[in-house]
């Protein structure tokens, strides 16, 4: 059975759904806010995510993503305790400041590598001058009253044990600067003097770690993609081939999730806008993330960060914002672009994918926060910044994406309305005409639409979640160690190194503090290079040098203190002046209305009823149609001309273009774009081509009706509806719950007498009622060369053949479960029963579509069969056949109930004797002599077929469904009456067919099977089963007892021909009132 979509998305738990449907709530007050004010969005989150720019930027400014160098260390800590003459290396991550590390000397030391690129002999005036700036001129902090110095910072306040220089050549040279880091704030002082010296204004040195502030901002990028490339190239170098492996899958399915996203806004119509869009959603979230991820003071290293980008992506991906895109698309195409409230479209679309999604974002975060919690280093801040951008992105998306969707929707609105909308292209005509490959590509990438129009988002959904939680599990089994950072160290072997180390540790023991244990923290030298080598621009100077004087005059103005008040006055001014502007445009033009056309008593057409679905009501709307001239028939030519615009055109000319056949009759709605003006224009098509001519001024009623949910999918060819009065019997208990039984009929007395059936059944305790099958059946003809194969075949498919067309009936449906197979030959011809479960659906086509692939499969072990027919009648279906009766076919079931003897006489008017005498008599024998198959009861027919036309079943199956025996015994010593009701073939569905329309699913509301079960599936449609076998059971009651009271004549001439007084003139409408 094809899952249908509910409020809760189909699946998952009911803790998962409760919880979505919480959610559901506030996503549907955002939305509102975000589509009745969709340019206030925009420029709120654009506010937003600039300032999420400006301070990641001045974050990443310190990252070495912008440093010039090749090779990445971390510094390395060593340890030496009072008793030591050599240090001990520390792991990378121990913590410093617990047990016996906490009450250790601390110091730093800060490097600084000098050099000529050119190999020439260094000047040792511009190493002089360059001590003589870091020692004198650099303070820190800034901005406070005391600032300290080298001196200060030094572990001794004398040069020649401050400063060291080693690795000393001609053309190169390391400067060492030992720090006294003990306690946090000297550890602070000692960062920022380090930052202060990598961000040192170009002068005869360049700090290769602030090269992307010495050149324009083409040099800063080319420096920034030069040192990705270079940390690609690093983490190769370094992984392992499962890390390569597993990294290279990342890359490839973050092309694949582009790559979808723009084949699938493509296909609807957007070529880049919407993609974009969905594009800058994520990088928005991805922003907030990060900025949430260093408020919480949880270290993302760009190792991580450069490694995690496409697992990211994936993580997010992009099948949330298509799902949305596609509803509302589909809900723009109902009614006219030109007369749609965009609002309502958009608000509507939210509401009926806002919990689904919410699920699976929900789903995701509980195993990424799962992940998380694993300690593994890199995959806890991985799993720890998916899960924020996941939430992020979902919030995003119904704020600022919203909102574009809304724009989107509005601009094509104003088009429309100004005649100059172009034609949109339908899904699918992108990939027409081209190769094989690019199109099985597209197929690959598409979110595909299953059958109901909705995206099978419940696959694309648990593969992702299963992707997910795999790759988590690579990591906490070690399979994989991407995330974490495998970078080297600083070398404390290195003999300059050691020298320095050593003589610190001598100094340290010489020092009063010499009781205490020492920890060194050798920090990576910072790059100088010698300014000419590095002076050196990729854009030239014609270029290079206006742009960079507009940038800095740019710059100063902004700064000024009145010209960035004026600035930020004149951006609100600007977005007021738009916002004002685009609401004038979108809102219909009031001049129009004021025209008048000169011509003699001009005919309106009548106002159209666009009818607009919600999830829980339904809210009509009337939209004047344009006024038009009915006595004025344009030329068929230039009628042609307007047909892209229908409402342009008046009743009359729809008609002619009809009759010269122009238009074809079936597609009207698909050209009118008006259901219900589509329906009137075809019965006066319908009335002038008949004898009678009658049907267009005829009581069928035609306005008021949400033709929409017919189109496509319960009649063609509509000229109206037909009202169908509907009773209530009852309440009746039943399984111990109080129902009430919905009738739809036009005979009078049935429902008075269904009543009486309740009245007496409820009390004698009420209706017990078992679901005894659920099987769904079709019943294929088969052809064979001879007797001998089509034995053969039997034998196969009740042995060995069994197994394998089960397989293949399965495949092709995640409820559909084949139960059982039964052969009958006649002659060479096999004929196959397929009995099969089938969830809430009736499940007619469901099974079609399993029979189809197994026999398929069959063909394969037989090649000479031939399929006769997918039907061969030995299902059977809408026919009477004993087969039904003894195999049953749908769902088979057993009423019960035991009637007091005083009820019998009180209300039922009769004895028990008498009730068993009759229904022997009638139903048994009676139906015995006529050669009944399935006949043998009173009405069965009479109240299934009333239920089916309230409860949108197919009322055409009343045939087999109304196979029924009721039996009457005495029981408690005769004193009461036990009644019973087997049915076996009762053919029912909770979602599909009838059930689709507003007031067929409003029966089953009030019946609390609407739908599919939430849990398990299959027990609406048998609880709807279970509730139609004890309502025949209570007419069969009634009816019987009736019959042996000689009553039945009375109460038909009471009911059903009572006489009414007739309404002097028809009232227009029939039995709707206006």
């Amino acid at each position: 059975m094809p899952r249908q979509s509910t409020s809760y998305g189909g699946g998952g738990t009911t803790a998962f759904r409760s919880v979505s449907s919480l959610f559901g709530g506030a996503v549907h007050h955002v939305a509102r806010i975000a589509s009745r004010s969709p340019i206030e969005m925009v420029v709120v989150v654009l506010i937003l995510s600039s300032f999420c720019y400006f301070y990641l930027f001045n974050l990443a400014r310190t990252s070495d993503i912008f440093s010039g160098t090749v090779t990445r260390l971390y510094p390395t800590s060593v340890f030496a305790s009072p008793s030591d003459t050599t240090f001990t290396q520390l792991d990378r991550g121990a913590d410093l400041t617990s047990g016996l590390h906490h009450h250790a000397v601390k110091i730093q030391l800060k490097q600084m590598a000098i050099s000529d690129p050119k190999q020439q002999a260094l000047d040792p005036q511009i190493i002089q001058q360059f001590q003589h700036l870091i020692k004198n001129e650099i303070h820190v902090p800034d901005n406070t009253k005391k600032q300290f110095n080298v001196q200060d910072l030094c572990y001794h306040q004398q040069d020649d044990h401050c400063l060291f220089e080693n690795d000393k050549t001609d053309s190169s040279v390391v400067l060492s600067y030992a720090f006294n880091a003990t306690g946090a704030y000297r550890q602070h002082l000692a960062d920022l003097w380090e930052h202060k010296v990598a961000t040192l204004a170009p002068g005869d040195l360049v700090s290769l770690s602030n090269t992307g502030h010495q050149e324009n901002v083409f040099s800063w990028l080319f420096v920034v993609v030069r040192n990705v490339f270079l940390r690609i190239k690093e983490l190769l170098d370094m992984a392992d081939n499962v890390d390569i492996m597993v990294i290279l899958a990342g890359y490839l399915m973050m092309i694949a999730t582009f790559a979808s996203l723009f084949i699938n806004m493509r296909s609807m119509g957007s070529r880049y806008t919407l993609a974009t869009a969905v594009i800058f959603n994520g990088f928005v979230s991805f922003m907030l993330a990060l900025v949430t991820v260093h408020a919480l003071n949880v270290d993302v290293y760009p190792v991580v960060l450069a490694e995690a980008i496409p697992f990211l992506t994936v993580t997010i991906g992009f099948e949330r914002s298509i799902k949305l895109t596609k509803r509302v698309f589909q809900l723009s195409k109902e009614t006219p672009i030109a007369n749609q409230d965009i609002h309502k479209t958009v608000v509507r679309a939210v509401d009926s994918v806002a919990a689904s999604i919410t699920r699976d974002c929900l789903m995701e975060i509980v195993v990424l926060t799962i992940g998380a919690k694993s300690g593994i280093s890199g995959l806890r801040e991985f799993c720890f910044l998916s899960a924020l951008l996941l939430a992020y992105d979902f919030i995003a998306m119904f704020t600022w994406y919203t909102a574009i969707l809304t724009l989107k929707l509005e601009l094509t609105r104003i088009r429309a309305i100004n005649g100059s909308s172009a034609t949109v292209a339908k899904k699918g005509g992108a990939v027409k005409n081209t190769g094989y490959v690019r199109r099985t590509v597209v197929k690959v990438l598409d979110v595909s639409d299953n059958e109901d129009g909705k995206t099978d988002n419940f696959i694309i959904g648990r593969l992702k979640l299963l992707m997910i939680a795999g790759f988590i599990g690579m990591h906490v089994f070690k399979l994989c160690s991407t995330f974490q950072s495998t970078n080297p160290q600083v070398n404390t072997t290195e003999p300059s190194v050691a020298g320095i180390l050593q003589q610190l540790l001598q100094q340290h023991q010489s020092s009063k503090q010499n009781t205490l244990p020492l920890i060194i923290e050798v920090f990576p030298p910072l790059p100088f290079h010698v300014a000419e080598s590095v002076r050196k621009s990729i854009v030239p100077e014609a270029i290079s040098q206006p742009l960079s004087a507009l940038f800095s005059t740019a710059a100063i103005y902004i700064q000024h203190p009145a010209i960035s008040k004026l600035l930020f006055v004149a951006l609100f001014v600007s977005i007021f002046l738009n916002t004002y502007l685009f609401k004038v445009v979108r809102e219909p033009k009031q001049s129009e209305e004021k025209q008048t056309v000169a011509t003699p008593a001009p005919v309106a057409v009548a106002p159209v009823a666009a009818v607009v679905p919600t999830e829980k009501a339904v809210t009509v709307t009337k939209i004047e149609a344009p006024v038009v001239p009915s006595d004025v028939i344009r030329s068929i030519d230039e009628c042609l001309s307007l047909v892209k615009t229908p409402e342009a055109l008046n009743d009359e000319e729809i008609i002619s273009l009809v009759q010269k056949g122009k238009l074809a009759p079936y597609a009207l709605e698909r050209t009118l774009g008006d259901f219900t003006r589509a329906v009137r224009v075809r019965r006066s098509l319908i009335s002038r081509a008949s004898v009678t001519k009658t049907l267009e001024q005829s009581l069928l009623p035609i306005e008021n009706y949400q033709y929409e949910k017919v189109f496509g999918a319960c009649c063609e060819n509509v000229i109206g509806y037909m009202p169908l009065p509907l009773g209530i019997a009852g309440p009746m208990i039943i399984d111990g719950i109080s129902v009430h039984i919905p009738m739809a009929t036009t005979e009078g007395c049935l429902v008075a007498s269904a009543a009486r059936g309740c009245k007496a059944i409820n009390q004698g305790g009420g209706a017990t009622t078992i679901v005894t099958n659920d099987m769904m059946a079709r019943g294929p003809c088969l052809s064979f060369p001879n007797i001998s194969q089509a034995g053969e075949c039997k034998r196969w498919v009740e042995n060995e053949g069994n197994a394998i067309l089960t397989e293949a009936f399965n495949s092709t449906s995640r409820f559909a479960r084949l139960q059982k197979l039964k052969v009958a030959l006649a002659g060479r011809l096999a004929f196959v029963r397929f009995s099969t479960a089938t969830g809430d659906a009736m499940g007619m086509n469901m099974i079609s579509k399993g029979c189809e692939k197994a026999l398929s499969v069959m063909q394969e072990y037989f090649p000479d069969m031939q399929i006769i027919s997918l039907s061969g009648n030995y299902c059977t279906d809408k026919k009477p056949a004993a087969i039904n009766w003894i195999e049953g076919r749908g769902k088979s079931v057993v009423a019960e109930a035991i009637i007091p003897g005083e009820t019998v006489q009180k209300v039922l008017k009769t004895t028990v004797a008498a009730m068993c005498e009759l229904n022997i008599n009638k139903n048994l024998i009676g139906s015995a002599m006529a050669g009944s198959v399935g006949g043998f009861n009173a009405q069965a027919a009479n109240l299934l077929t009333a239920i089916y036309l309230a409860a949108g079943q197919d009322p055409a199956q009343n045939v087999e469904s109304s196979n029924c025996i009721t039996l009457m015994e005495p029981t408690n010593n005769g004193q009461d009456l036990r009644i019973s009701c087997t049915m076996p073939s009762i053919e029912v569905g909770t979602v599909g067919g009838g059930t689709i329309l507003p007031p067929q699913q409003a029966v089953l509301d009030m019946l609390g099977v609407r739908g599919p079960h939430p849990t398990n599936p299959g027990d609406n449609a048998r609880r709807l089963a279970r509730i139609i076998c004890a309502a025949v059971m209570a007419g069969e009651l009634s009816l019987c007892a009736a019959l042996a009271a000689g009553h039945l004549v009375q109460a038909h001439m009471a009911h059903n021909r009572a006489n009414a007084t007739p309404a002097p003139t028809p009232i227009p409408g029939s039995c709707i009132k206006s």
